[in-house]
């Protein structure tokens, strides 16, 4: 049985001084029993008297290379847990550790919350081993619902809902930022019913010219129009008996709206230039990224459509709030392109996983399956360790200011007012320190480290109420 994380007893192996200090008081805060070794030769007689639950081993040491302890390491103690750190190592020495069985690779210099995040991730687990049966256990629970992916508690409630309306005809509107998997759960309500036999119609209403989408929807006679040459089956009709999807229905203009509305609330409609009505047995299902009760209001979508189309509401939510789904996805989308590539990728650092679970990802689930196909076709390694994933330009450009502010380090290429950047978040911390002291100034200055005076020259300079 694998002890308790807090008990576990870690031994760290760095030839230099300064880094066993630093780390053996960042870790004894964190609560573990910390031992260290100032090389290769020290830690491999000190693994041959103690079982450590976790080494963090420098790959370049003086006498030894770190490569070398770990192999030894794991010789004596199969279980124990490894992660390289180092400044001066290549990806072949990161890959080569990892192959060796280390559990994870970190460069310096690295970020202190993202290390213990990663020690604590490890200690979670007994082996690598252990980490992969595990990784493949989830997988097996209920993770996959038709072509979506994710066990989060978000994701479990949106199941069960499309469980409960697929065996309906009731209208279904799918509500949720781009990229978030919309049209997926559209799939998945139609591949539920009784339905599954029948057409699955996409229409992208933002996607199609507003001169054509009458006719796209519904169809027409021929010489209904310029270029009309022969009659056409519209949208609906070739959706008869299955259903169709109509993604981004806010996008459509409001005349179309008007001729819509009649076949959402009778499966009723004419084509272009015909006489006689079509009929249809359809299952609706729309989905929009925009808020429509805020384009009703605004008038620029019809409150009666609305109704018609929103009977039951779906709200996906954006991959930032349900984060439980990214290591999930990560693997999905690394084995996806390694096999559609031909690569021998089997998975991905924890660290690098570590990594974006802190980037926000504005793109959602689509600019995730984007950064891992990105990076599997770029990969020279069976393994994608955090510089493969590009992290600097995805996850690094932006600086978290205060109060919600943030910074793109982007724009610089642009050019910026660092006076200005540099102005505001001087004026947030000062307020904060104003509202946090209960508006003593004396208290504000201790909280910020600065004189009476110097606060003073700054509610001056930044124009800050004292009151």
């Amino acid at each position: 049985m694998s002890k308790p994380q807090k008990d576990a007893h870690i031994l760290i192996v760095d030839d230099e001084l300064s880094m066993r200090e630093f780390l053996d008081l960042m870790l004894t805060k964190e609560g573990y029993r910390v031992s260290s070794a100032e090389s290769g030769t020290l830690a491999i007689s000190m693994v041959k008297e103690t079982d450590y639950d976790l080494l963090l081993l420098d790959i370049r040491l003086g006498d030894i290379s770190g490569i070398e302890v770990l192999r030894k390491a794991k010789e004596i103690h199969p279980a124990t847990i490894v992660i390289m750190i180092s400044a001066y190592s290549t990806t072949e020495d990161a890959v080569e550790a990892m192959n060796k069985g280390a559990y994870d690779y970190v460069p310096k210099p690295f970020n202190n919350e993202e290390l213990k995040q990663t020690i604590a991730n490890a200690l979670n687990l007994k082996t690598v081993e252990h980490e992969k049966e595990n990784l493949d256990h989830e997988l097996k629970k209920n993770l996959h619902f038709g072509n979506m992916v994710g066990n989060s508690p978000q994701m479990l409630k949106i199941y069960k809902m499309i469980r409960q309306v697929a065996k309906t005809k009731t209208n279904i509107l799918v509500s949720g930022k781009s990229g978030t998997g919309k049209e997926f759960i559209a799939r998945a309500i139609h591949e539920q019913s009784e339905r599954k036999d029948r057409p699955f119609v996409v229409v992208n209403c933002g996607g199609i010219p507003e001169t054509l989408m009458e006719s796209e929807l519904f169809g027409h006679k021929k010489g209904a129009f310029t270029g009309a040459t022969q009659d056409k089956k519209g949208l609906f009709e070739i959706a008869h008996k299955g259903t169709i999807f109509l993604d981004e229905i806010g996008e459509l203009n409001l005349p179309l709206q008007v001729k819509l509305l009649r076949a959402v609330q009778e499966r009723v409609f004419k084509s272009v230039g015909g006489t006689q009505d079509i009929i249809v047995d359809i299952r609706i299902i729309s989905a929009t990224n925009k808020n429509l009760e805020e384009e009703v209001i605004a008038g620029r979508f019809r409150e009666d459509l609305f109704y018609r189309l929103n009977v039951i509401e779906i709200k996906v939510p954006p991959l930032k709030e349900r984060k439980g789904d990214l290591k999930a996805l990560t693997q999905y989308f690394l084995e996806k392109y390694a096999s559609e590539m031909g690569k021998t990728i089997t998975k991905m650092s924890s660290y690098a996983v570590t990594l974006l679970q802190k980037y926000d990802f504005p793109g959602n689930v689509r600019e995730l399956e984007n950064i891992i196909e990105r990076s599997v076709a770029l990969s020279t390694t069976n393994i994608l360790l955090p510089e493969s994933l590009s992290i600097s330009t995805h996850k690094r450009r932006w600086i978290e200011g205060v109060n919600g502010q943030r910074f793109d380090l982007e724009d610089v290429a642009h050019g910026v007012n660092l006076d200005d950047i540099m102005e505001k978040i001087e004026s947030a911390y000062v307020q904060k320190a104003f509202e946090c002291g209960n508006g003593n100034k004396q208290k504000a200055a201790q909280l910020l480290g600065i004189s009476f005076r110097s606060l003073r020259y700054r509610f001056d300079k930044l124009e800050i109420e004292k009151s």
